[in-house]
């Protein structure tokens, strides 16, 4: 069983991988799914809309005759992420709570 990946989740991932190294799309794309259940075809939407957002920005470079798009985040990008990261903070200690055991109130 697993848990849908939303939106923000999705976002908040690529936004932390591409704050360690800039990427291309495939090898961002592969690294995304290695963890999270999520196909490419999700994932590039993903892409082109954090940079229409001002979050990413791209770079080509050549390999083997043709270009490669990187992708890497902006000064907008890292902000975003860190509200992403107070969020999952928040979010992550309030399931946890119910999940793990320890946060229900009003118990008989």
């Amino acid at each position: 069983m697993s848990f849908q990946v939303g939106s923000a989740l999705l976002d908040a991932c690529v936004l932390a991988l591409l704050l360690r190294e800039d990427a291309y799309g495939y090898v961002l794309t592969q690294n995304v799914k290695n963890i999270l259940s999520v196909s490419e075809s999700t994932l590039y939407p993903v892409l082109r809309r954090l940079q229409k957002e001002n979050c990413l920005s791209t770079y080509d470079m050549p390999y083997g005759g043709r270009n490669r798009r990187y992708y890497q985040i902006t000064s907008s990008g890292r902000a975003r992420l860190d509200a992403y990261l107070n969020d999952w903070e928040d979010f992550k200690e309030k399931v946890d709570k119910i999940l793990v055991g320890g946060g229900t109130s009003g118990q008989a």
